[in-house]
């Protein structure tokens, strides 16, 4: 068993194990609600006299509730326990090159409000004023959602976790920006953010509950640009500077297209949207200004006309599903994940790739096996990004320290 960094090692003291065992009985809670007590003891494999004792703390502390009650073949019937989440909620934010998006959720990342956008404004000063501006707005129609704990924000960039400064993210023109700290201070709630592509296996981590979910997983998002989260053993790999993960800048081909990061031939240059669609007009679309008909055409578009019989559309989608699977046959050599998923605009014609994305996989896959890695695609409206930025704020609560 290898060490774990001193940095990231909290001493056991004599309420680490009540501080273990309350942590462990709000996600069994949260995953399994309704659950009563008699039931959240067998889970937790002790007995009904301490699992009251501290059933009776996390409702004291308003971590969680009773409610409705169950039948019972005899004896008293069992009142369900849930988490606690009424008059609290959270925000979070999901900021693409072209629009960002917030949505409202209660503490388990239930949806509670519709999500609303803007444009995105590039200019970071401008940015932050307008976004703050409207999370105002929104809480202030949203009164009866309680009181907000927090907001979480996605970018589609590298974050530096202990300072939330976005290190890079090449299709916004950001680099080196301080963006926690000035929301914070603007909303005066905590903010936690993180990069797009970890934030979606996050939220997959988060919407299983850990009942079903993959112990070994990868996570791919392809839309403006292309993020990939990877979970191991049940823990989201960040790597020392929190930029592990990042395959969508690794070359496919050296002399390729260049990357929006400034590099040439990266997996994002040949997979991402812009990517797709410069395919079909058969030129760099990030060269020099477009027709107003160019701009305005989006992956959804092209979907629609590949399917109404536009041979060039289906070609450029086939092309991009192509080199997906072709990237995806080096992240599963790399971390040979149990299961793949993937999210994003282009997964929408999954009929219609799904077979050449597999081909691909399969092709530069090492092992028979890895090439069959299962592949689940993730719908858009389930909101893989803004759940995952809900969680950085929700999970803190329910996370599980290392101790020694």
């Amino acid at each position: 068993m290898q060490p774990k960094p001193a940095q990231h090692v909290r001493v056991a003291t004599r309420g680490t194990t009540r501080d273990i065992n309350r942590r462990i009985a709000l996600n069994l809670i949260r995953t399994n609600q309704p659950i009563s007590r008699a039931d959240l003891a067998r889970l937790m494999g002790t007995r009904r006299g301490a699992i009251s004792l501290l059933v009776n703390e996390l409702i004291r502390d308003r971590a969680i509730f009773e409610g409705a009650t169950g039948d019972a073949k005899r004896g008293r019937k069992p009142t369900f326990l849930y988490i606690d989440s009424r008059q609290r909620c959270v925000v979070a934010v999901d900021i693409r090159p072209t629009r960002t998006f917030v949505m409202v959720t209660d503490l388990v990342g239930r949806q509670l409000a519709s999500v609303t956008s803007f444009p995105t404004e590039r200019h970071p000063a401008r940015f932050i004023a307008g976004l703050t501006k409207r999370v105002k707005s929104i809480l202030a129609e949203h009164k009866d959602l309680g009181r907000c704990r927090g907001v979480g924000v996605v970018v589609p960039g590298m974050v530096e976790s202990e300072t939330g400064r976005v290190l890079l993210a090449p299709n916004l023109g950001w680099s080196n920006l301080q963006l926690r700290d000035p929301i914070a201070a603007a909303l005066g709630v905590p903010v936690q953010i993180e990069n797009s592509g970890k934030a979606c296996a996050l939220a997959q981590l988060w919407a299983a509950g850990g009942a079903n979910v993959p112990r070994d997983f990868v996570y791919v998002t392809v839309s403006d640009g292309l993020g990939v989260g990877i979970v191991l053993g049940g823990e989201l790999v960040r790597g020392h500077h929190n930029i592990a993960g990042e395959f969508g800048h690794v070359p496919l081909n050296i002399d390729g297209p260049r990357c929006g990061c400034g590099a040439t031939g990266c997996w994002e240059a040949y997979v991402s949207n812009l990517a797709t669609l410069s395919r079909y007009f058969g030129r760099d679309l990030r060269k020099g200004p477009v027709a107003s008909d160019v701009a305005s055409l989006t992956v959804e578009d092209l979907i629609a006309r590949a399917r109404g019989g536009d041979g060039r559309a289906l070609a450029a989608l086939l092309s991009t599903a192509r080199y997906l699977g072709l990237g995806l046959g080096s992240v599963v050599n790399a971390i040979d994940p149990s299961q793949v998923y993937i999210g994003g605009e282009i997964t929408t014609a999954w009929d219609l790739i799904e077979a050449t994305v597999r081909a691909g996989l399969a092709e530069r896959a090492l092992t028979s096996s890895a090439g069959a890695t299962p592949i689940t695609i993730v719908p858009s409206e389930q909101y893989p990004r803004l759940r995952g930025a809900a969680a950085l704020v929700a999970a803190s609560s329910f996370a599980k320290g290392l101790v020694a």
